[in-house]
Parts: C-alpha cells; sequence; structure tokens
C-alpha cells in the first residue's frame, strides 16, 4: 500500500485513521501517496496554532520574522530538486511550468523576507501621521496597524501547491500571524513535503505553520473572531465560504480568489504582423499552454480587430501545432497533463458547451501524445475556439475552461473591445498589446474598475515584461466581482490582510512612547 502521509497540527506528526485518497500520476496512473485527516482534533489543533505559535511570533520583531522567512528560503533551496520530482509526477508538468511553482514560491518568500527586514525591529506599524483632535496639538489621533490575535487557515486550489502556500504564507508569517494550510487534495503531496522539510529544520516556531491534507470537513467551524481565510478555488465553493457562520456571523475576514475570464486585446492600431500582433500571439501560446492552461491567471479570451480575426487565428494555431504534449519527463514534451482524469473530463465537459456557441479553429485533440498512453494519461492538446459574433457568444463571456482552451473574439472599434472585456465581470488581469501609448494608458485607465491587474505590452518590453498570467510579488493580485473581490500580494499591502487598524488617541507623549 502506498505511504499515508503525516499532517502537522498541535505541534506534532499525525495521520489520520481513515483508508486515504490516493494521489495518482495524472499521465502513468500510478499510485502514489495517500492523504487523510480523519480523526484529527481540530479545535486542538487550531488553538495550538493560534496560542503557541501566534504567541511566539507576535513575540518577535517585523526584521526577526522577516529572517525566519530568510531561513525558510534556505530550507526550500536545499530540497528544491526533489519538488520538481514530486511536481512532474503528482501535477504533470514539464520542467519550466514547475519552475513558475516551485521557484516562484521560493522567489515571493525572498520578497518578503527583505521588505519585512527593512521595517525593522518593531512590533507594531505606524498608519500615517498623528493628527489633532481639537484646536492645539495637545489631544491627537495616530492609527496603527498590528498583528490580529488569530490565525490564518488557507483552503488552497490544485494548479499551484507550492506558490499557492508562499505566497499567502510569507505575508501571513510576517505579519506574525501563523498559517494552517489546507492543500487541494489532488496535488497534496508538494505541500505537505515542503512543510515537512521546513517543520524539520525548525526554522519556525512550534505551531507557527501546520498542514492538514485530505478533507476540509470541520476547518471552517474552528475559526474564531480574530481568523482569516484565505480560499483559492471555484466560485461555488467560494460562496459556502462566504455563508459559513463563521463569516457570516463572527466577522472572520475572508479574501477569495474565484473563477476569472482574463482577456488580451490587440488594440486597433496593430496590424497583421506588427510586433505588437506577434507579441499578442506570442503571450495568448505561452497561457494557453504553460501548466495546460490551468491557471487561474491565463488568458481564456483574445479580443482582436475584425480585420485580423482570420489572421490572428491562422497565427496562433500554427504556434499551438508546434506545441509537443505528453509525458513530461520526455525532454521533447513542452506541455504536460492537467492534474488529473477528473479535470480532464471537467474540462471536455466545458468545451463542448463552448463548442455549442463557437467555430473550432484549433484543434490539438488529436494530435498523438508523447511517450504517454491517451487511454491513461491526462493529456489534452490545446484547443482555439472562435466566435465572429462576439456579442452573441454569451457562453464565452460566462464560462471559463479551467484547461489549455482560448476563444478568439473580433471587436468593431476600441470601445467595443473595452465592453467585451468588462463583460467577464471582474477578472484578475487582462493584458494590452499595442504602440500608442496613449491609447494603452485611456484603455488601462478604463479596464482597471473591472480587473485586477492590467498589463500593458508595448514593442519596447518585449523582452522586459513579466508575462500576462505571471503573477508578481510587487503587484497586486486579485479582482473584483466574479474573481471573487479579493487581493493577495502587492509588497507590503499583503500585510493588511493579516492585520487589524485601530487609532490610539491620546497626548503627544504617550504617543511618542508607542516606540513607533
Amino acid at each position: 500500500m502506498t505511504e499515508l502521509l503525516a499532517n502537522f497540527a498541535a505541534g506534532r506528526w499525525q495521520t489520520g485513521n481513515g483508508p486515504g485518497t490516493v494521489l495518482s500520476d495524472p499521465v502513468l496512473g500510478d499510485a502514489l501517496v495517500r492523504v487523510d485527516c480523519t480523526g484529527l482534533d481540530l479545535p486542538e489543533a487550531f488553538a495550538f496554532a493560534r496560542d503557541r505559535g501566534g504567541a511566539a511570533l507576535r513575540a518577535m520583531t517585523y526584521r526577526e520574522r522577516a529572517a525566519l522567512l530568510a531561513a525558510v528560503v534556505k530550507v526550500l533551496q536545499a530540497h528544491r530538486e526533489s519538488y520538481y520530482d514530486i511536481a512532474t509526477a503528482n501535477s504533470g508538468t514539464v520542467k519550466n511550468d514547475s519552475a513558475v511553482d516551485i521557484d516562484g514560491g521560493i522567489f515571493t518568500l525572498g520578497q518578503y523576507a527583505r521588505w519585512g527586514d527593512a521595517l525593522g525591529d518593531v512590533r507594531v506599524l505606524r498608519d500615517g501621521d498623528a493628527v489633532k483632535l481639537g484646536k492645539e496639538p495637545v489631544f491627537l489621533s495616530q492609527h496603527l496597524q498590528v498583528p490580529t490575535r488569530g490565525l490564518a487557515l488557507f483552503i488552497n486550489a490544485f494548479n499551484f501547491p507550492a506558490w499557492g502556500l508562499w505566497e499567502k504564507a510569507a505575508p501571513a508569517l510576517l505579519s506574525g500571524v501563523p498559517v494552517i494550510v489546507k492543500p487541494a487534495t489532488a496535488t497534496a503531496w508538494l505541500t505537505q513535503r515542503m512543510v515537512k522539510d521546513v517543520i524539520d529544520a525548525g526554522v519556525l516556531p512550534v505551531g507557527a505553520l501546520s498542514v492538514i491534507a485530505g478533507s476540509s470537513a470541520g476547518l471552517m467551524d474552528q475559526l474564531q473572531p480574530f481568523d482569516v481565510v484565505s480560499f483559492t478555488g471555484s466560485a461555488e465553493t467560494a460562496a459556502v465560504i462566504r455563508s459559513h457562520p463563521a463569516v457570516a456571523h463572527r466577522s472572520v475576514r475572508a479574501n477569495i480568489e474565484a473563477d476569472s475570464l482574463n482577456s488580451a486585446i490587440l488594440l486597433p492600431d496593430a496590424t497583421v504582423g506588427s510586433d505588437a500582433f506577434n507579441l499578442l500571439v506570442r503571450e495568448v501560446v505561452r497561457e494557453m499552454t504553460v501548466k495546460s492552461g490551468q491557471k487561474c491567471t491565463a488568458i481564456r479570451r483574445v479580443l482582436v480587430p475584425a480585420a485580423v480575426y482570420d489572421a490572428a487565428a491562422e497565427a496562433i494555431g500554427a504556434k499551438l501545432a508546434g506545441i509537443s504534449v505528453g509525458n513530461p519527463r520526455n525532454e521533447s514534451v513542452r506541455m504536460g497533463s492537467l492534474v488529473s482524469a477528473a479535470q480532464l473530463h471537467a474540462v471536455r465537459e466545458g468545451l463542448a458547451a463552448l463548442s455549442a456557441h463557437t467555430d473550432l479553429l484549433h484543434d490539438g485533440r488529436a494530435c498523438p501524445l508523447v511517450d504517454a498512453d491517451p487511454a491513461v494519461a491526462a493529456c489534452m492538446g490545446p484547443v482555439l475556439l472562435g466566435a465572429r459574433d462576439a456579442d452573441a457568444a454569451s457562453a464565452v463571456h460566462d464560462m471559463e475552461v479551467f484547461g489549455p482552451v482560448a476563444t478568439l473574439l473580433p471587436y468593431r472599434d476600441l470601445d467595443h473591445a473595452l465592453a467585451l472585456a468588462h463583460r467577464g465581470q471582474g477578472s484578475l488581469v487582462t493584458s494590452l498589446f499595442g504602440a500608442d501609448e496613449a491609447a494603452l494608458a485611456a484603455a488601462a485607465v478604463q479596464l482597471a474598475a473591472s480587473h485586477g491587474r492590467v498589463h500593458v505590452v508595448t514593442p519596447d518590453v518585449a523582452q522586459a515584461h513579466t508575462g500576462h498570467g505571471n503573477v508578481m510579488p510587487m503587484s497586486q493580485h486579485g479582482g473584483p466581482g466574479r474573481a471573487g473581490g479579493g487581493a493577495e500580494l502587492g509588497g507590503l499591502r499583503a500585510l493588511d490582510f493579516y492585520h487589524q487598524r485601530s487609532a490610539v488617541q491620546a497626548s503627544p507623549g504617550v504617543l511618542a512612547s508607542l516606540g513607533l
């Protein structure tokens, strides 16, 4: 029988007492490990993290907690190659795609370690300057940011088992808030191994970091008023979290990242074969194929001037035709598998639904897989759909297929393009491609109201831009409306979620003694 992975809860390693869920290789079909948390004493686990882990972290300064993050980075770097092996086996990703997850997580931790060190040896953050409350400056109000006295529960998605943990944990731990992570079951192995390596290295106070792999049943029930919960996943599950008594009645803060129909827009000034046209084609292909399109930030809708619709379809299809799909262990493979047979089934169902409203422009499903059995492997070649009437194709603006699928849409003018982008009802990111800086800037401002991030690509940043779907810790990650209404990262802005703002009203002498 496969190994049953242990959970780290209440300061000790514990295995569930059930049979566990088997995690499988999505390409070979082999059973890898099992996860289970049946029988864990969840009240004990949450109380231990909240009381022991939280107290130990809050006793430190921001600079001292930043040093903890730097120590975690060293631990993860020492075990980095083993993480690639796990990602290949459990997520079916090629090495470059695994790097987005693994190295992206380590990079984010390193950034917060540096930013935290600059905060200095303080335990409270000043929020603005003191302001007088009367005519004379004898009684003032000073706003502070202090770490919340609770814990952070992370309920994460399957597509980023490494980065999904550390991009949340870095600002939480820097803030002085202990973390309990519940990774998505399908790819929980990598999350569990990373946590195990950090725990075994002893670089964090006991209780500062816990992992519970398996069912999420009962986790939300444990949350208390000063706790926070961060969720990445479907809108349906997000609705359950928002309506849970912990959030609805106990006012637990919830950060949600849900569905997102992200778009890429080619501005009207970009002609066929122009630098901007070629940059859009390259980015669309990359976003359709990196991690087999399983990114919440991936491009789902491609908006181009009607005059270049056919040329864009041909250019994108030609590049997609060169994408080899199959076993990520084979060096000739550029795109691996979906994370599971269940996910492959979901993508096929979604694609069938979209196909009823669109034309098939490129179908990579018929191409033979490299070094993989199509009867076993959860692999699917990229598919480009198209709809010549972008307004009538309502399903394209309402349904996200979480895989290597995108839809090409023509627009009449820039106002029409912006209106189509807004029909996503709130997205994580949109990209603009063109050379007219004034038009790009005006469009970016128009799109900002419905997008968490606007990524503008001009020919002069062709080699410098960080990528439509690449989430950098310096920029906000999140989006309004359908995207969940959440906000993560954005540099030190991420610390806001884990702090309580309070106004201290006192004399100048008292305020001076706060040690800010």
